[in-house]
């Protein structure tokens, strides 16, 4: 008697991953649709040859929605979203390798991967002029107002001008890389007159203003290491004549009358002289004709 005996595979083995945890740095400025993890390192096995289904979590709250699998049988790990280390600077994912596909009433065996994912700075901003003001949430962009400042007219200053609301100065705001910034003057230097120091921004008058004309600069910032990223700002510098003498009240004290009753706005008398509203003056020795 011959018996043939058919041996039946269980589903008796889980999926199995080559390691359990994986570590990944990623560039801010990656492109969407880079692959971040091949397949030969996420793909798992299964002793029981059955087909291996792919699902992709994310762990950190606010970080989903970056990076996906090619399909449910293609654990390859892309970015499908563009980065940006300002929103966050770290997240982790969670390969899940199932011996059924999801909804299965089988039983079903799983094994996971976890995938720490660290993002890294890139030089993706121009430098900012400080102070700046940033006009969206994400703190990304950053808008500086124009400086000011004031020369006498026919006098030479030596020291670096006083400017409003501060001194030239810019960062890169890629704060991690802090790349150098260097500082010229590239439009509204009439006559060459005045000059920017290359490293610490200060500005310097080369010749005495003759005319009482203002001078609207543009100075710009610029990366030492990379040309194409820099920023422009405006600088007037007023032109004013000297002042000598500070301005004064042409008398201490001042006396004046108001009537009980007086809608708001009404004037305000001279004490004794009710006819006469009090007016209160000041004059300048540097204007003795005004």
């Amino acid at each position: 008697l011959e018996i043939l005996v058919t041996i039946l595979n269980m589903n008796d083995n889980s999926p199995v991953f080559k390691q359990m945890n994986l570590t990944e740095v990623v560039p801010e400025d990656t492109k969407v649709n880079t692959t971040i993890v091949a397949r030969e390192d996420l793909s798992a096995s299964d002793a029981d040859l059955d087909t291996i289904s792919y699902e992709l979590t994310t762990i950190v709250p606010g970080t989903d929605g970056y990076f996906a699998i090619k399909g449910v049988n293609s654990p390859e790990i892309y970015l499908q979203k563009a980065l940006d280390y300002e929103k966050f600077k770290f997240t982790t994912l969670v390969l899940y390798a199932r011996d059924r596909p999801v909804g299965s009433i089988d039983t079903t065996n799983t094994a996971t991967i976890t995938i720490n994912i660290f993002i890294e700075q890139a030089d993706t901003k121009s430098p900012w002029f400080l102070p700046c003001t940033f006009i969206n949430m994400e703190n990304n962009i950053c808008i500086s107002s124009p400086y000011t400042g004031r020369i006498n007219i026919s006098e030479m200053s030596t020291e670096p001008l006083i400017l409003e609301p501060g001194p030239i100065y810019a960062i890169d705001p890629d704060y991690t890389l802090n790349e150098k910034i260097v500082y010229s003057i590239v439009g509204g230097n009439t006559d060459n007159a005045f000059s920017v120091d290359a490293d610490t921004g200060n500005l310097t008058m080369n010749k005495v203003a003759t005319s009482p004309d203002s001078y609207l600069l543009q100075v710009m910032a610029t990366q030492v290491n990379n040309i194409q990223k820099y920023s422009i700002v405006s600088v007037e510098i007023k032109v004013i004549n000297k002042s000598d003498y500070p301005p004064f009240f042409e008398s201490r004290i001042y006396y004046g009358t108001v009537f009980v009753g007086l809608a708001p706005r009404s004037f305000v008398f001279h004490a004794g002289d009710t006819s006469s509203p009090l007016m209160i003056t000041a004059a300048d020795d540097d204007f003795p004709n005004v």
